[in-house]
C-alpha cells in the first residue's frame, strides 16, 4: 500500500500525462490515479457530466476527468470570490467566472505543474484577468483564512489522501457566511474486494473513495453547518468489467443486492455546506495544550 506521498505523486503523474493530451485523448479518462479506460480501450465506467450549453463551458478545458457540476448548483453570486480546489485545465473555474463576472475572482488550485500551466493558458486565450492559476496541496492550501464566498471541486476531494485536512483547510479559506459545493465519489455499504479492484484499475476517483455517512461526518465535524446533498447517482460498474475479477455468482448476487433502492454502492454526490457567520476553526487537542502552555504566567501557575 502506498503512503500519503507516493499517492500524491502517481495522481501528478497521471494528471501530467493527461495535461499534455488532447482533450479527445483524455476524454472521460484518468479520474484518479488510475485511467478510467481499460487496457483495450473498453467502455468506460459512466461518470460522463453535461457542461454543453453551460454559460462559461470551454471545450478545451474540459479534460473529462469530474463527476458532478458543482458550479450548476454553487449559488454564486456577481462580484464573489471562487476557489476550485482541483481545478485541473480550468473548466469549473471559467464556468464559476461566467457566473462571478468581471467584478468577482477566481482562483483555481492544484497540485499538478502541467494542469496549471495549461489552465493558464486557456485563460490568457480567452483574456481573462480575473481568473488566476495557484499551485499547492488541499491539505495545505498556499491561500490566506476568509478568502472565498464559495468553493467548489469536481471529483477531487476522494484523491486527498488526508480528507479531515482537506475539509479543515477549506473552511479555513472561507469567509464567514460562505459555503461550498463539492461534487464528489463516495460509497455506501460494504463492496466486494473484487469490485474495489475492479474501480481501481478502471475509475481512479473510486480508489480513494469513503464511505457516504463517513463523509458527511467529516465535514460537520469541521465545522459546517446546513450540510445538503443536492444531487446523487449510482456509479455503475459495467458487466464487461465486473466479469474480470468476480465469478458468475458474484456478479449476480451484487446486481441482485443493487436492484430497487441498492443498499451499497458507488456514488457520485453534490454536497453543500455553509461556514456560519461567527464562525472560528475547529481547534484540535494538540493545538487546545499548546493554547494552554502558551497562556500560562510562569512555573509557579503551571502543573
Amino acid at each position: 500500500m502506498e503512503n500519503a506521498e507516493q499517492l500524491k505523486e502517481i495522481v501528478r503523474q497521471t494528471y501530467g500525462a493527461i495535461a499534455d493530451s488532447s482533450p479527445s485523448d483524455a476524454a472521460g479518462c484518468g479520474c484518479g490515479p488510475t485511467s478510467c479506460c481499460g487496457p483495450s480501450n473498453e467502455v468506460p465506467i459512466n461518470m460522463a457530466v453535461g457542461y454543453d450549453g453551460l454559460n462559461g463551458y470551454v471545450a478545451e478545458a474540459d479534460l473529462g476527468l469530474g463527476c458532478g457540476l458543482p458550479t450548476q448548483f454553487a449559488q454564486i453570486k456577481s462580484g464573489d470570490v471562487v476557489v476550485d480546489l482541483g481545478s485541473g485545465a480550468g473548466n469549473d473555474c471559467f464556468v464559476a467566472r461566467a457566473e462571478t463576472g468581471e467584478t468577482g475572482r477566481v482562483i483555481g488550485l492544484d497540485m499538478t505543474p502541467a494542469m496549471i500551466d495549461r489552465a493558464r493558458r486557456n485563460a490568457k486565450t480567452l483574456g481573462y484577468t480575473n481568473v488566476e492559476f495557484v499551485y499547492g496541496d488541499i491539505e495545505e492550501m498556499p491561500l490566506p483564512d476568509n478568502l472565498a464566498d464559495v468553493v467548489v471541486s469536481n471529483c477531487v476531494m476522494n484523491l486527498v489522501p488526508d480528507k479531515q485536512k482537506a475539509v479543515v483547510e477549506t473552511f479555513r479559506i472561507l469567509k464567514p457566511g460562505g459555503h461550498f459545493s463539492i461534487s464528489d465519489i463516495v460509497l455506501k455499504g460494504e463492496l466486494p474486494a473484487g469490485v474495489l479492484k475492479d474501480a481501481e484499475l478502471y475509475a481512479g476517483c473510486v480508489a480513494g473513495a469513503i464511505q457516504k455517512d463517513t463523509y458527511l461526518q467529516i465535514v460537520e465535524e469541521a465545522g459546517f453547518t446546513n450540510i445538503i446533498l443536492q444531487k446523487e447517482r449510482e456509479i455503475v460498474l459495467p458487466d464487461s468489467l465486473l466479469k474480470n475479477y468476480l465469478t458468475a455468482e458474484e456478479m449476480a448476487e451484487y446486481r441482485q443486492q443493487d436492484k430497487g433502492h441498492p443498499a451499497r454502492g458507488i456514488y457520485s454526490v453534490t454536497v453543500f455546506a455553509e461556514k456560519p457567520t461567527t464562525a472560528h476553526l475547529p481547534v484540535s487537542k494538540s493545538t487546545q495544550s499548546e493554547t494552554k502552555a502558551a497562556s500560562c504566567c510562569g512555573p509557579e501557575c503551571c502543573s
